[in-house]
């Protein structure tokens, strides 16, 4: 398909159907047009939460949300201002569609709009893994997640763990046959793209190249496990589990919920979609009849490094239905736009399905906003003569790279002065085009696009020594930084403080600040007094952790006062606090201790300017003052600047001659991505896609120049230098080696001398009709900017005046109950409750008679091995929400939960036997008279919610009306509940001064099991605990959990109040979802399972309650005056 063979995507056209594939060059305001085909679908009847939009930075995801949300809110205002008699014409193209039709449409599309508002928190507006992991809990025992995983974002370090445990077991016996260096390399490159096949396939497994095939094969197998037992999540892990559900025997079942669930699906960004992102969207929404459009721009697919596969999107781009492209740019100006189109043509930029498309200016931007610049064409192009006095040239006659990028730097400098001294100003207009005032062009302007973080710290040096303010965002990972080595110092030093050696290394840190003279010079007594403070400091860190350290450090060295004094302090003092919140991190969600959080400095530092491109780690801006802003093209793309220079598109990426792993696309089978791993060279098959890697990465090239050059609105800059390797340079290859079709060679051929370059390039300006100027860089020395005096203004410390509500928190039972029991846990081991317990607590409840107790302590708990602890509880729970109750393989179904659960987290169970002996049990036990002996085991799974969360506003919310106390909680339980009831006796234990009597905020929670019944009672709360009710050495027997027994429990435990705020949660939700919702008719059953006391069918019976249940129904009235009184609580 040729560039013109692509139609013009309309917004007013018909809403797509099918799969779309719109493609949005840059410029072209993809976010504005994802913002208006969801308006329009929303107001043509596609409710909010129907509609899925997915991108893949959270970062972007926040602004399409509030770009969204301001389309549908000004639709909505400009829909009322026509109503009112406005002229439709002041309005967009959309507006004025949605407008038109009769008053009942457009009446009807403006409501819907109105709900969408009212209903948008709703939306589903996330990153591609929030939507994976948000799709995943829905499916709940069809996921293969565990229901307790903790996400982490980085798992580097257990990858290296697992190779060298791989490597050690591998060579333990014989020697290696390749180092342990090289086994890294193969292993982490197959970790880090999953899903990539690995070659040679073929090879013996007693080969070098088949060792290394297994070892990256035995790598990925072995990180699962550990991932899995230790119940991490990654993000790759998201994925893989979607599309491996997609792909299974429920497949089909998974992707009909999703065709449910959403009606609509936007992607953005889909050019950075790989294949295994593109089978999720095939699959669940492709194949069912979902509407798809998938809104990317292969030009700008350049970020293969982070496991982005432009093929993916053009395989889907030759699957879709459609594939329309936006035409217009609403970034650069008209004549910006001429010089790209000579530049690039039409130019294949690293595929023969990625082409440059030209497009044209929005109205608004036709005629040229920036002026009175030194140079006025558009676009600039700057050459390095060979002969100027600093460039030194090779034996054969081309310009040494080092020496040619060192006179670009001092060239660009100075060219950035002489634009900052022009009075250039820029043209600021109204939407209709008409100028509306101009603003002079300032550091703030001006961006420099680089390929290398080493590039960018080259330009910055020359910026600042012309006296231009420079920033580098993102420069490089923070751990490459002084302040990285100064924390790890320090942290050594205060490992062992009474080291002398360590503490000499501390004191010249940033940290303390010494002078060497001074270290030379201090006394004995100095050190002393320097080592006690390391002791002090280390006790700081280990009672309050290193934020606290930090702020001690900090306050007591004056670091800020002392660094921002010296040149380059506000950087190190922006990465010092950079590093800290980044140990803080670590140190808290991996529990380490000093040692252990050193060694984890020490291995980041090591790996450099390798882990730059985690957005936690790249190096923050230390300064937000007005600045040239130097970042690298992948930082710089999404973003767009008034003037841009790019001096380094001459110069290309070095890529290793080196045996390493070869990443490429193998069209023998399918496109697909492959590792080539045998890494030797006298192997015709990896040479072959050793060569294919490097085009590969070289065809990103040329896509990178386009991301860096089309990031202008109204100049761009660059340099040519004829090194030898500017051949294979994106600027060399589009300029001097494409042919008439477009087509780019991989790598090119020649370094044209500095005329024939000049010559080609004025061919370029002569067609762009004067939007591009050549030019002779030409260093002038001594240039230095002068910025414009401002006068001084008095500051003021502001004063901090706002009162600040201590006690709105979010809050739950375990915080209300924390201080009652402070060192238990819901299944640790209490005593056991005595018969004359009963005193303690008013209980109108006979005792059992002699034989009863004889037959409730004849059986032991089929439980009563099991033990104890929070982990027991939680692995339980897991196991019950799994479990289909009305399986008719009971046995079978908690078997595989509970294999399946040990799979993924380690835990010592006892027999797993008898675990899924006494949950059977459990699950066929009657609950009892209350329950008209009703059983979970005849609970369908379609009736069932499991871990129904909820977060219910208190007394207002964010907007407090008042304060809830328990005290409050207490009346109305005195009220509501008779004196023959068996919790008659709980409202005295509200007045418990260890529970935190006044709650503001929201009540946040979920409920085990909520049960909907088709007979009696309509609905069912049911709470599983694990208490081992037992005195310790004591057998266990159903005896301790009889009905007297359990009300003692429910009371001294605070399950009461548990039940009752579940019963408020419950009843808010039906008040939300059931239309005829009655709360007296509808208050449910709540059951407390204690499992260890349950049987089954054998279960005791005692007073007419089994053993091991605990089953009660809230008085009428209880529960909707309990819900009034959180809602209005009592006065402030």
């Amino acid at each position: 398909m040729t560039a013109a063979d692509v139609a013009e995507f309309d917004l007013c056209g018909p809403l797509p159907e099918g799969v779309t594939v719109l493609e949005a060059s840059a410029g072209t305001g993809k976010t504005y047009a994802i913002a208006a085909l969801a308006t329009r679908y929303v107001a043509e009847g596609i409710p909010l939460d129907q509609l899925l939009i997915v991108t893949f930075t959270r970062m972007a995801t926040g602004e399409l949300r509030d770009r969204v949300r301001h389309r549908l809110a000004s639709t909505r205002e400009a829909l009322d201002a026509i109503a009112a008699g406005a002229a439709p014409g002041v309005y967009d193209e959309v507006v004025r569609l949605l407008a038109s039709g009769t008053s009942a449409e457009v009446a009807r599309r403006r409501d819907r709009i109105v709900r969408a508002l009212a209903e948008f928190d709703a939306a589903t507006i996330t990153t591609i893994h929030s939507f994976c992991q948000e799709a995943l809990g829905e499916l709940g025992f069809a996921a293969d997640l565990d229901r307790d995983h903790r996400f982490q974002e980085d798992v580097r370090d257990l990858a290296e763990e697992v190779v060298d445990d791989l490597y050690v077991r591998g060579f333990l016996t014989r020697p290696p046959h390749f180092r342990r260096a090289e086994a890294g390399r193969v292993a982490l490159k197959a970790i880090d793209n999953p899903s990539a096949v690995l070659e040679p396939r073929a090879a013996g497994r007693s080969t070098y190249a088949g060792m290394r095939v297994g070892l990256a094969t035995a790598a990925r197998a072995e990180l699962d496990r550990r991932k899995r037992a230790a119940a991490l999540v990654t993000f790759d892990d998201l994925l893989l589990r979607l599309r491996d559900a997609l792909e299974g025997p429920d497949g089909e079942a998974v992707a009909a919920r999703l065709h449910r669930r959403y009606r609509i699906a936007l992607v953005d960004e889909f050019q950075d979609t790989d294949p295994d992102q593109w089978a999720i969207m095939r699959r669940a929404f492709a194949a069912t009849g979902t509407t798809l459009v998938l809104i990317g721009d292969p030009k700008q697919a350049v970020y293969s490094f982070r496991g982005a596969d432009v093929f993916a999107y053009l395989d889907a781009a030759r699957a879709a239905d459609a594939h329309p492209t936006l035409r217009v740019n609403w970034r650069s100006d008209q004549r910006l736009l001429d010089a790209y189109d000579a530049l690039f043509g039409a130019a294949r930029l690293g595929h023969d399905e990625i082409v440059y498309r030209q497009v044209r200016a929005a109205a608004a931007n036709r005629a040229p906003r920036l002026h009175g610049a030194p140079g006025a064409a558009p676009l600039r192009i700057r050459v390095v003569p060979r002969d100027a006095p600093t460039v030194r040239l090779t034996s054969g006659g081309t310009a040494s790279p080092a020496s040619a990028r060192a006179y670009v730097a001092r060239d660009l400098a100075a060219d950035v002065v002489a634009l900052l001294e022009s009075g250039a100003r820029i043209e600021t207009r109204d939407s209709d085009g008409r100028a509306v005032g101009h603003t002079p062009v300032g550091p703030g302007d001006v961006a420099v696009l680089v390929r290398r973080n080493v590039q960018a710290r080259e330009i910055k040096t020359a910026l600042e020594a012309a006296g231009v303010p420079a920033v580098v965002a993102g420069g490089g990972s923070v751990f490459a930084s002084e302040s990285a080595r100064d924390w790890l110092v320090l942290l050594q030093a205060l490992e062992r403080p009474e080291l002398l050696a360590r503490a000499r290394a501390a004191a010249l840190t940033a940290f303390l600040g010494w002078s060497a003279v001074r270290v030379a010079a201090a006394a004995e007594d100095a050190w002393d007094e320097l080592q006690q403070r390391l002791h002090a400091w280390a006790g700081v860190m280990r009672r309050h952790g290193v934020a606290a350290l930090t702020e001690t450090i900090t306050s007591s060295e004056r670091v800020s006062v002392r660094l921002l004094e010296i040149v380059g302090g506000e950087r190190r003092l922006t990465d010092l606090r950079h590093v800290g919140e980044l140990l803080h991190a670590a140190s808290a969600d991996e529990q380490l201790g000093i040692t252990a959080l050193a060694a984890w400095l020490r291995r980041r530092i090591e790996a450099g300017d390798r882990d730059a491109d985690a957005d936690d780690r790249a190096r923050r801006l230390e300064s937000d003052a007005e600045a040239v802003q130097v970042l690298t093209v992948h930082r710089s793309k999404g973003l767009e600047f008034p003037i841009v220079y790019c001096p380094y598109l001459w110069d290309p990426i070095w890529i290793p001659n080196e045996p390493l792993p070869a990443t490429f696309h193998d069209a023998a089978n399918g496109g697909a991505r492959t590792i080539d791993v045998a890494l030797d060279e006298d192997n015709q098959d990896y040479r072959r896609h050793q060569r294919q890697d490097k085009e590969e990465q070289l065809g990103e090239e040329l896509r990178l120049a386009y991301v860096a050059l089309t990031r202008a609105r109204h100049q761009a800059v660059v340099w040519w230098a004829g090194s030898w390797s500017s051949r294979n340079s994106a600027l060399g290859r589009l300029v001097f080696e494409r042919d008439a079709d477009g087509n780019v060679p991989a790598t090119g051929s020649f370094t044209p001398t500095d005329e024939a370059a000049t010559d080609r390039f004025r061919q370029l300006a002569a067609a762009a009709a004067g939007a591009i100027a050549v030019e002779r860089a030409t260093v002038v020395d001594g240039v230095r900017w002068s910025p414009p005096q401002e006068p001084w203004t008095l500051l003021e410390a502001a004063t901090f005046d706002r009162a600040l509500d201590q006690r709105w928190r979010r809050t739950s039972f375990t915080t209300i109950t924390a201080g009652a029991f402070e060192a238990r846990v819901a299944s640790e081991l209490e005593e056991a409750p005595g018969a004359d317990d009963a005193v303690e607590i008013p209980l109108l409840l006979p005792s059992p008679s002699g034989d009863d107790r004889a037959t409730a302590s004849a059986a032991v708990s089929l439980l009563s091995e099991l033990p104890a602890g929070a982990r027991i509880g939680t692995f339980v729970h897991s196991v019950l929400e799994a479990t289909d109750f009305a399986a008719s393989d009971l046995d079978g179904e908690l078997t595989a939960h509970i294999g399946a659960a040990l799979d993924r987290r380690r835990i010592d169970v006892g027999d797993p036997a008898a675990l899924a002996g006494g949950l059977r049990a459990a699950i066929e036990t009657p609950l009892g008279e209350l329950a008209g002996g009703w059983r979970l085991r005849d609970l369908p799974r379609s009736a069932r919610l499991d871990e129904m969360g909820f977060e219910l506003p208190l007394v207002g919310g964010d907007a407090p009306t008042g304060e809830l106390t328990l005290s409050a909680v207490a009346a109305v339980l005195r009220a509501h509940v008779a004196p023959d009831d068996p919790l008659a006796g709980y409202a005295e234990r509200l007045s418990d001064p260890a529970l935190r009597s006044h709650l503001r905020g929201y009540l946040a929670g979920a409920i085990d099991l909520v049960a909907r019944r088709a007979e009696g009672v309509p609905y069912a709360i049911v709470d599983y605990k694990t208490n081992r009710l037992a005195a310790a050495g004591e057998a266990l027997t159903p005896w301790h959990y009889r009905p007297a027994a359990l009300a003692i429990e429910m009371q001294r435990s605070h399950y009461v109040l548990q039940a009752l705020l579940y019963a408020v949660a419950l009843h808010r939700y039906l008040r939300w979802r059931v239309e005829d919702h009655h709360p007296d008719r509808d208050r449910p059953l709540i059951v407390y399972a204690f499992l260890r006391g349950m049987a089954g069918s054998a279960t005791p019976v005692l007073d007419g309650a089994p053993c091991g249940v605990f089953a009660w129904r809230p008085p009428e009235g209880l529960v909707p005056a309990l819900s009034d009184v959180f809602e209005e609580g009592t006065a402030a």
